[in-house]
């Protein structure tokens, strides 16, 4: 059983900024608590993550996945390319500048490949897309002030 769902934060930085914090995927377990690890397997030639391979724990469950990132110069997202646990699950920041503050939509859709019930997959993903965004705001703010 597929579920979608989306969030959306004001994010007081720039789309760039926030797109490095994103971008940079080795440092996502620091302020998002499903990520266990995280290693870039290929790069595109600005530097930024093409292929990744992370371990993620949610509903109690760890899985180790490998995703596809793809980046403009106002998204963000990733593509499942193979899971443990997982048949599919697309992810997408859409960044939308409003002064000196981002509007930032996150959108995720995942699809598991074993049966979960409704209302935890709901509740997982709820606790996902948080750490997604609010998770994102702290750690943005949390470089923009040096820490």
């Amino acid at each position: 059983m597929a579920a979608t769902d989306s969030r959306e934060v004001v994010i007081e930085a720039t789309p760039e900024e926030i797109l490095d914090v994103i971008a940079d995927v080795e440092k996502a377990p620091d302020w998002s608590p499903q990520y266990q690890s995280a290693e870039v397997l290929s790069t595109y030639d600005d530097g930024r993550p093409k292929r990744v391979k992370m371990k993620i724990k949610a509903a109690g469950i760890i899985d180790e996945m490998e995703v596809e990132y793809s980046f403009t110069g106002t998204t963000a997202g990733w593509t499942l390319i193979k899971s443990g646990q997982l048949k599919k699950q697309d992810a997408t920041y859409t960044l939308t500048p409003a002064g000196d503050k981002t509007k930032v939509r996150f959108e995720l859709t995942v699809d598991p490949s074993i049966p979960i019930p409704g209302f935890l997959l709901k509740r997982t993903l709820k606790g996902g897309l948080e750490t997604a965004t609010e998770g994102l705001r702290k750690q943005v703010l949390k470089l923009k002030r040096g820490g």
